[in-house]
């Protein structure tokens, strides 16, 4: 009995040995031949970054049926909802910066707004205390979703090829016929499950016992939401059967979204925030988004240095970039929110003289202690992003979010589509920090029908007048840094734009009081300078994924994918 009971327990791990072999075979196997991933590339005429190779393919696709920028962005995406679930979407928002070929500049803000029935304090417990899962899971965590009302406004005011039905129909046969979902792909959604499975009423399409590299993916749900969105255009998802299926889930589940909250959403086409930073004109997004009143306090905050002098990533270069990211974060937590409801000091935030007061007190051999850089007076975040030029010389900076990875992991039951988790961009409580350990107060609050802060920091650059820079990033709290790092590597250490993506990366943002840095991103010697006068770091996993596209001196464009990612370059 004992010699039968040790050999059905060898067999049985015999067995599971076995089988791991022969995933990690698969995986290898599938990965080598599923995608051709291009991470730098060189072209011509036309060029479209984003996050998945199956939506690069798609945006290149239309560009060459005769579309422009704004038909390709519309297209990814589309299609980024499909094939990168996490936070590709139609159940969250984002922002679009646009500069056409003759100089005009425009942005759209198609962010969530807080449901009507929003209170300002939803999130606490009967004594005033945060209850933070609530603003992170399910779907009391959701906000009432505009992608869809984004891609329509866009459609309407910049499209060139005029036909909604062909700009959707690749997503639609994407969803229907399925995708190979990549390594990474796989890893992620086996590694939630559990939250599939606990915010979900029923089962979806993400759910299965082991997703493997090369497993076909298929939503048949969603292609129908988006056969939809083809037929009806906006009413196809904020009218009908959508938006009723929308409502019903919240109901079921203890949301607060209704059918009016649908009707009433609108995208606001906004004045673009622009700045000159040395001899480049920036171009970024205003609020709600926090992303480019920072990049340009930032820009500003650094500009009188000669970094190229200080070297890349050295210990004297690293300090300056920290000390005022922690200045920005400071200024964010207190002043930043929907400028529609309350009233940002713009102007004052970016004006040259409150930035030298700002930076007045920066010590180059002494770091600020956080507790001590208070944000300063003023009187009177998983995401995704593309970037696309095409041949006419239009281009779309476009970030997207579902907030957290997988959103509220909340599927709307028979629609298909993953519901965001933006509501947890607000200030739930004053001094309170998000999942993303970011600090709010009474500019974020929550407000019925307001637009949660954001840190998505799509931007275009300009020289002498010209297009020179298309970029932007995922990230949560980290994406401003990302792109403030990545425009600094080209303008100021002439970096290739390939490498100024590649490089790595490190991040501060006020509170907690500490340098995130990726592996190896700064040589322990120069580490060891900057712990010596008072840094504090923490090594983590990859921050950000930056899409950007540069355009050379010999006018050719250099399209960058991120290595973070399965993320992919392509161009014409």
């Amino acid at each position: 009995m004992q010699n039968n009971s040790f050999l059905n327990t060898l067999s049985k791990i015999s067995f599971f040995f076995t089988l791991i072999i022969l995933i990690q075979c698969k995986q290898a196997s599938n990965n080598a031949s599923l995608y051709n991933i291009t991470k730098s590339i060189e072209a011509d005429s036309a060029m479209v970054v984003t996050a998945h190779p199956v939506a690069t393919e798609i945006g290149i696709n239309i560009l060459h049926q005769g579309g422009n920028a704004a038909d390709a962005a519309i297209a990814v995406q589309f299609a980024l909802a499909v094939c990168y679930p996490g936070a590709g979407n139609i159940g969250g928002g984002g922002f679009m910066v646009y500069r056409g070929s003759s100089g005009e500049i425009n942005t759209l803000d198609f962010r969530e707004k807080a449901p009507s029935k929003a209170t300002t304090d939803m999130y606490l417990d009967s004594i005033g205390n945060p209850i933070s899962h609530k603003s992170i899971y399910g779907h009391l965590a959701a906000g009432v979703p505009g992608s869809v009302d984004g891609m329509v406004e866009i459609f309407k005011k910049y499209s060139k090829l005029k036909d909604w039905k062909k700009l959707i129909q690749p997503s639609i046969d994407l969803a229907k016929n399925g995708f190979r979902i990549t390594e990474r792909e796989a890893k992620n959604l086996n590694e939630e499950q559990q939250n599939f499975n606990k915010y979900n009423l029923n089962k979806t399409a993400f759910q299965k016992d082991l997703w493997i590299a090369g497993d076909l993916l298929v939503q048949k749900e969603l292609a129908s939401t988006l056969e939809k969105i083809r037929d009806e255009g906006r009413d196809g998802f904020y009218a009908g059967i959508v938006a009723e299926q929308i409502a019903n889930e919240m109901k079921a589940g203890g949301g607060l979204i209704s059918i009016e909250d649908l009707k009433n959403y609108t995208s606001i086409w906004r004045k673009p925030l622009t700045s000159k930073y040395r001899e480049y004109r920036i171009i970024t997004m205003p609020p709600p988004s926090s992303g480019g009143i920072a990049l340009i306090q930032l820009l500003k905050m650094v500009e009188p240095y000669d970094l190229m002098a200080l070297k890349f990533h050295s210990a004297a270069s690293v300090h300056l970039l920290v000390e005022a990211e922690r200045r920005v974060y400071a200024d964010r937590s207190k002043h930043l929110g929907d400028a529609d409801f309350y009233p940002v000091p713009i102007n004052r935030l970016l004006d040259s003289t409150y930035i030298v007061h700002r930076m007045s007190d920066f010590n180059p051999r002494l770091a600020t202690k956080s507790e001590q850089c208070l944000p300063g007076e003023i009187h009177s975040e998983e995401t995704t992003h593309f970037s696309i030029i095409d041949a006419e010389g239009n281009a779309v900076s476009i970030t997207t979010t579902l907030n957290g990875g997988y959103g509220a992991f909340t599927v709307v039951k028979d629609a298909g589509f993953i519901l965001n988790n933006e509501m947890d961009d607000f200030s739930i409580k004053a001094g309170t920090p998000n999942m993303y350990g970011l600090i709010g107060a009474v500019a974020n609050k929550i407000e019925p029908n307001k637009r949660m802060l954001s840190s998505m920091t799509p931007t275009i650059i300009e020289k002498n007048g010209n297009l020179l820079m298309v970029v932007g990033t995922p990230g949560g709290s980290t994406i401003i840094t990302s792109v403030f790092q990545t425009i600094v590597n080209v303008l100021d250490y002439n970096q290739t734009i390939n490498e100024a993506v590649q490089a790595p990366r490190f991040h501060h943002q006020w509170l907690p009081d500490i340098v995130q840095i990726e592996k190896d991103a700064i040589d322990l010697k120069e580490r060891k300078i900057l712990e010596s006068i008072g840094h504090n770091f923490k090594e983590r996993g990859p921050i950000g994924r930056v899409e950007a596209i540069y355009i050379t001196d010999k006018g050719k464009l250099s399209g960058a994918a991120d290595h973070r990612g399965d993320d992919d370059a392509k161009g014409y």
